[in-house]
This record gives C-alpha cells, structure tokens and sequence, in this order.
C-alpha cells in the first residue's frame, strides 16, 4: 500500500469523487448515470447525495438528478449550515413556483448588516428572463426580499440599518426617503407581502414574501421576479403564489401558524 492509499479514508474519498464528477457537468446528472461513472453501488450513491443535498453542496432534481450547487460552483455565494439546510428544503418549492409562474424565484436571508443575501435561485425557463447572480449582497430598502427582512425585524435594527445605508437612487423610481421608507415597511408587515418595481433594477419587478421558522421568526424571504413588461398583468397571481408557497416552505420549516 503507498503513502497515499494509506491516508485515504473510502468514504471521504467517495464523496469527493462525487463533487468532482459534478462539478464537470454543465448539466443535472441522474442517479443512474453517476452510478454508472463512479462505479458505487446504488444505495450508496443515493446516500451520499442525500447527505450533500442536506448540506447544500448538492440540489436535487425530479425525477433524480443531481447538480452541484451553483453558488458553490461559483464560490462567493455558497451557504453552509442552517443556511444550507434551508435551501435543501426550499429548492423544490422553488422549482415548482418557477414552473407555476414561469418567473425566476430567489430565495434570501438578512446579513447582519441588514443587507440581503441571495442563497439559492430557480432561473425561468422563459428566453427573455430576470436574472441575478448569488455572489455578493444587496441593499434591503428598495428590494422586495429586503423590504420584507426589514419590516419583520427588531425596529431598533431597521433604524440602525436606515441610518448606516447610504441611501442610493439605483432607478428613477428607488424610494431614498426614510419616512417614506418606513411606511412601505408597515404596509409589508400588514399585507404580508412586498413589491419592488423597478426601484433596483430599471425594467425588472417581483413580490417576495417572509418565509418563517418554528418559532414563528422570520427567516428567510422567497422572491418571484420578472421583467416589468409581464409584471402589471400578472402581479395578483404572483402576490397569491408567493404567499401559498411561502406558506408552504414555512410549514414545512415546522410553523404552524396561519
């Protein structure tokens, strides 16, 4: 046996074969065909991605396929921990949004600076599209996701937050007033939801909506955007399908409120 042999533990070694082989694919690969390549027995492929999917190095698709992660292809978006463990819940939720609106969804959680961090997205099969990358963060109080991580957090943060973010103009249409911005956080906390139309980015609009714990706290928010020219005529339905899909992640999160 050689030195390195010696130090190689079979699981580990497993485990990052299947990164490897993952990460070569541009495409979602199926269970049968990442049999096929590594030589693993099924019920021990299946087992590893189970466990990287929870992780959230791994997403999973119907009918089993598997791709790495694309903010951990990518590097500076990649999410670990609870964060990692929420987008294993979530994706498929997302996906069906994605394929009952036909819109991109992002999924975000609040830095600790309040700023907004995308963790994972369900890109639009539409030609002309929203997109977004996951790399960075981005300012909470002209984002829908931002909006509604701001109005369901401590008010003694929002109000730190509000007095540290330089308030910028991104667009014609960008609320920069505070007052102005603290009755948009009231009117998302009494409906439940939050609109952002081209106050970000000129020519792209959505609806996100709190996604919630156990606990009832506020963790997370789902966004579903789209290019303005499809916004008006669709937003109830967005509204609506936001709100029954956040609903549905929350429960599954173990909330068992309204």
């Amino acid at each position: 046996m050689n030195e390195k042999a010696a130090f190689e533990v079979k699981s580990a070694v497993r485990v990052l074969e299947l990164l490897e082989l993952l990460a070569r694919s541009t495409d979602p690969m199926s269970l049968k065909d990442i049999v096929l390549e590594l030589g693993y027995p099924k019920s021990s492929a299946h087992s590893l991605l189970a466990t990287l999917v929870s992780r959230g190095y791994v997403t999973r698709e119907e009918p089993e396929y598997y791709r790495l992660h694309e903010a951990c292809r990518l590097g500076p978006g990649w999410s670990s921990g609870r964060e990692a463990q929420l987008v294993a819940v979530a994706q498929p939720i997302m996906d069906n949004l994605r394929d009952t609106e036909g819109e991109t969804v992002f999924l975000g959680v609040r830095k600790r600076d309040g700023r907004v961090k995308s963790i994972a997205r369900s890109i639009s099969r539409q030609v002309i599209r929203f997109e977004a990358d996951l790399s960075g963060s981005d300012p909470a109080y002209c984002t829908a996701m931002g909006r509604v991580l701001l109005a369901f957090w401590d008010p003694h943060r929002v109000d730190d937050y509000l007095g540290r973010e330089r308030l910028i103009r991104h667009t014609q249409f960008t609320i920069t007033d505070r007052l102005e911005i603290r009755r948009t956080l009231e009117t998302v906390r009494r409906d439940g939801y939050a609109i952002c139309d081209q106050e970000a980015y000129l020519g792209g609009s959505g609806v996100a909506a709190p996604v919630r714990d156990a606990s009832g706290e506020v963790i997370a928010a789902l966004n579903v955007a789209t290019i303005t020219q499809r916004f008006e005529n669709s937003k109830a339905r967005m509204i609506d399908a936001i709100q029954r899909h956040t609903h549905l992640l929350s429960s599954k999160l173990g909330f068992k409120g309204a």
